[in-house]
């Protein structure tokens, strides 16, 4: 179609050849045209579009964020854009609007005002070690008072002196400042649930630092703080006017991540290409990248986002790995769990009020605030007659990344968990009963003693239904998956593969028998009774002196 209208003369052999060579050039000039390039692991807005990396077009929201406010605070997980959009910020502030050449904002912009901008980054330091925040923050005021021509006045504190610069740099630019800290949490979370006397130091520090932003008011234009956690009670935000927390807030949801129409929009290409590699069609691989990064909500309009670190490294290599969870191992939050006794049978699948997991209380022995902020935990559904979110896990990267640590610490055993899950998964989807119960027995069995043993009546049951709901939870990974809620505990359950529907009943020091009667009495079968699968029903009795099957029977339908 390109070339329709040429016509090849045939005076010379010279001429022909020379076309053949333009056609060539113009063939290899589209093709390079088309080829994406990520930007993964750049954070640089500038070097973004300078070097030509693909860019989600986000520029509207910053727009409206920008015009309809001024101290803000925004909450996601890492690795989620928060540094490039705290770049963003400051590239749009810094006035450079040749940089936003065809987006949104191009459009929305009239005035392109050059304002001081203030960027603090505790991304890049380990705060573990007493002073090494104190450093930092002395070195960006001092930097700061150099360029403004400020002698430093030691005798005052670090948010005083900033306070000064501020202020000075809206009388010498006549512009007001803008201030962007980025990861304002991590000096806190790099000592969270360890050295307690230096959390509370550090805690003071920041505190200390940011209360300038009331005492300088009148010179700020633009304020935000972006981190992981938000901290309440002896909060750092105590000492200033609160920011704007628009974590949860649904206009800017999608401000960070990437939402099923951008990636409609932008990838199609490379999801096509990677459909040819897992020979399957566009659509198949759009529901497989969904099921493993999609699922995060962060407002009760339920807007899905995907997780664009891992989404971005999936297209690139071409292959769907667990990117953002082997990127960086949540131990804080297994700790956590540990020192406060908590099970995740017990704080996922559950309605809460967004006081009890939108802020995260030291005082208070609960880590779910922490879960859900760190990305393992978001929100499923909302409720609005009671003001409540379900939460759960979002994908399928996390709930098998962060279920296979939690079995693995919790349980001990010798066998390898991501294995034995394998293997109980192709034994599911093959109809292997007995290899099935075999797989069952063995991994129970290599839980050491130590780890099983339970004293008393209620941690024994407690121990027993947290084993079955991490082992069932893994599974659902690579099948379909449905809990039978039960007032007693969460074992019953359902499991789905294209050939066979499995239904789960096990019994703590009960009997198979037991187990069965029970799937009849709760009419579990009863919806599959058209379906063309084969259908197993499983009775399996638990033993809290073997610590593994003592009885399995099987029903086939």
């Amino acid at each position: 179609m390109l070339f329709r209208s040429c016509r090849v003369p045939d005076k010379s052999l010279k001429t022909v050849f020379s076309f053949a060579y333009a056609c060539t050039f113009l063939y290899i000039c589209f093709q390079n045209a088309t080829i994406m390039k990520y930007p993964i692991g750049i954070q640089s807005f500038d070097q973004i579009i300078e070097d030509g990396y693909v860019y989600v077009d986000k520029t509207q929201l910053i727009y409206d964020l920008t015009h309809e406010g001024k101290i803000y605070f925004l909450s996601r997980p890492r690795r989620f854009g928060k540094s490039l959009l705290v770049s963003t910020l400051e590239n749009y502030f810094l006035g450079r609007k040749e940089l936003f050449h065809g987006l949104a904002i191009e459009k929305l912009e009239k005035e392109w005002a050059v304002h001081p901008v203030f960027h603090v980054d505790f991304n890049g330091a380990v705060f573990s070690d007493i002073g090494q925040l104190e450093e930092m923050l002395r070195d960006y005021v001092e930097s700061w008072e150099r360029d403004y021509g400020l002698l430093p006045d030691k005798e005052l504190g670090m948010g005083l002196r900033f306070r000064n610069v501020l202020h000075a740099a809206h009388v010498q630019t006549g512009r007001r400042a803008v201030v962007l800290i980025d990861e304002y949490d991590k000096p806190i979370l790099d000592v969270l649930d360890g050295d307690a006397s230096l959390e509370d130091r550090h805690r003071n520090v920041l505190k200390a630092f940011y209360s300038v932003f009331k005492a300088a008011d009148r010179d700020l234009q633009f304020v935000l703080l972006t981190g992981v956690a938000k901290f309440s009670q002896v909060s750092v935000f105590s000492g200033f006017n609160q920011p704007k927390d628009i974590s949860m807030d649904g206009r800017y949801e999608t401000l960070c991540g990437i939402t099923q129409e951008e990636i409609d929009r932008y990838f199609p290409e490379p999801i096509a290409d990677m459909a040819v590699d897992y020979r399957c069609t566009p659509e198949e691989m759009k529901q497989r990248l969904k099921l493993q990064y999609d699922g995060y909500h962060f407002s009760d309009r339920l807007t899905d986002v995907y997780n664009p670190f891992s989404l971005l490294n999936a297209l690139d290599s071409r292959r769907v790995y667990d990117y953002w969870f082997r990127s960086g191992t949540p131990t804080y939050l297994i700790r956590l769990l540990v020192h406060f006794n908590e099970n995740m049978n017990e704080l996922t699948g559950k309605y809460y009020r967004p006081e009890e997991f939108v802020d995260y209380k030291a005082d208070v022995e609960r880590p779910l605030p922490m879960i859900f902020q760190s990305g393992y935990l978001t929100i499923k559904n909302y409720n609005f007659q009671f003001n409540t979110f379900l939460l759960d896990f979002p994908n399928n990267e996390v709930k098998n990344g962060f279920l296979t640590m939690l079995a693995t610490s919790y349980l001990q055993p010798r066998e390898e968990m991501g294995a034995w899950i394998r293997s109980v998964v192709m034994a599911l989807q093959t109809g292997d009963i007995d290899r099935l119960r075999s797989l069952f027995t063995s991994f129970l069995a290599s839980i050491p003693y130590t780890m099983r043993r339970k004293e008393d009546e209620a941690e024994r049951e407690r121990y027993f239904q947290y084993t079955f709901y991490l082992i069932m939870r893994l599974v659902s990974v690579y099948t379909v998956y449905v809990e039978k809620v039960q007032s007693q505990g969460r074992v019953d359950c359902v499991v789905e593969t294209p050939q066979y529907i499995y239904i789960f009943e096990f019994k703590l020091d009960g009997t198979a028998a037991e187990a069965l009667l029970q799937i009849e009495d709760k009419g579990y079968a009863r919806e599959y009774a058209c379906d063309m699968r084969k259908l197993y029903k499983i009775g399996a009795a638990f033993s809290s002196e073997t610590g593994t099957i003592s009885d399995w029977q099987v029903v086939d339908d």
